[in-house]
């Protein structure tokens, strides 16, 4: 079922996000973004990486004034609402009750329906998002998506707004993960994905090689290349206990090749196996200026065209839940009060 009627008068939907750490509100309305307001945790960094507890305590702090800011932004009230989108999961279980509990409130307090997103692909579609300054690309159907996050290591043929086919998964940890337990085991503060691909700018990645696990099909694995890089690591150490300050640099640049490598062996198989010369990559490791940069250079090489998620939303945001939210609802697809969130 198709609702027409709300793209002649105007579709505007309110999107939450609550899944991990950052709690997030945005405004779409007809697809181009309102506004869209985040508040981050800054505790987390003090115990390298996320505390559950205090991540839903933080959030129903934090939701009530996001939200507001979020609607005061974009000039519209709550009552002007046609659907409000939340993230029903994966995630953190606390965190996703705050935003779920929350939407579901407002839901009967103004009579929107309410819309479940899927986190991931709130990710996926956030290559949709219009925003008022400027047209950004979209790709066409069917694309490659390449989902790299702390969480999820993924390749996606995406053929719709609402088909996705997973061909490719991590068996173990993800890409993200590696980028944080490696930046960990140097003394790097959390989050260390973007510390190390800012010190990665003045090393050498050929410097030091790691294990590059290959497994079956088009799925990936990084438990053994995290493994790779302790007992490298303990083992120079215990010669030079200073090795890691002095080849920091070198260290970061060599691991960021090699988590680049691992996910572009299996994309570039995954392309040439579906002849989809459509690529975006998405998810908090589409921020990596070494990834960014290595798509870039593989699509000049092999015809692809690529898509480069905007840097605001390659984080947990709001704004891919509501785009998510828009296309979902035009569809018709709408859930019920009784729905909960999930982790998995």
């Amino acid at each position: 079922m198709i609702v027409n009627n709300h793209t002649e008068k105007g579709c505007t939907i309110l999107g939450i996000e609550s899944s991990c750490d950052d709690t997030s509100a945005a405004v779409i309305r007809n697809g181009r973004l309102m506004a869209n307001v985040m508040a981050t945790q800054e505790v987390h960094r003090n115990y390298g990486g996320v505390i559950p507890e205090l991540a839903s305590r933080a959030h129903e702090q934090h939701i009530i004034p996001v939200v507001d800011q979020a609607l005061r932004e974009a000039h519209v009230t709550a009552n002007d609402l046609d659907a409000i989108a939340f993230t029903c999961g994966p995630g953190l279980l606390g965190s996703l009750l705050v935003g779920v509990s929350f939407a579901k409130g407002l839901s009967l307090s103004v009579g929107a329906p309410l819309v479940e997103v899927n986190h991931l692909q709130g990710h996926v579609l956030s290559h949709f998002i219009d925003i008022p300054d400027r047209q950004l690309p979209h790709p066409s159907f069917p694309f490659l998506c390449l989902l790299v996050s702390g969480g999820h290591t993924q390749l996606i043929v995406v053929r719709s707004y609402f088909d996705f086919e997973i061909i490719g998964n991590t068996i173990d940890d993800a890409a993200g993960e590696a980028f944080d337990k490696c930046a960990k085991v140097m003394g790097l503060p959390y989050p260390g994905g973007p510390v190390i691909d800012k010190l990665a700018a003045a090393g050498n990645p050929q410097a030091f090689r790691f294990a590059k696990p290959r497994v079956g099909g088009l799925n990936y694995s990084f438990s053994g290349l995290k493994t790779s890089f302790l007992y490298f690591l303990r083992d120079k150490v215990a010669g030079n206990p200073d090795f890691i300050a002095q080849h920091q640099a070198d260290l970061c640049a060599s691991l960021q090749q090699t988590i680049i490598d691992i996910l572009f062996d299996n994309l570039i198989k995954a392309a040439a196996h579906t002849s989809i010369r459509e690529v975006a990559i998405a998810g908090g490791v589409s921020a990596n200026s070494g990834l960014r940069r290595r798509l870039i250079d593989e699509s000049a090489r092999r015809g692809w065209t690529a898509y480069l998620p905007e840097l605001k939303f390659t984080t947990d945001n709001a704004a891919m839940i509501a785009i998510a939210g828009y296309y979902k609802f035009l569809h018709g697809d709408i859930t019920g009060l009784d729905i909960v969130p999930f982790n998995n």
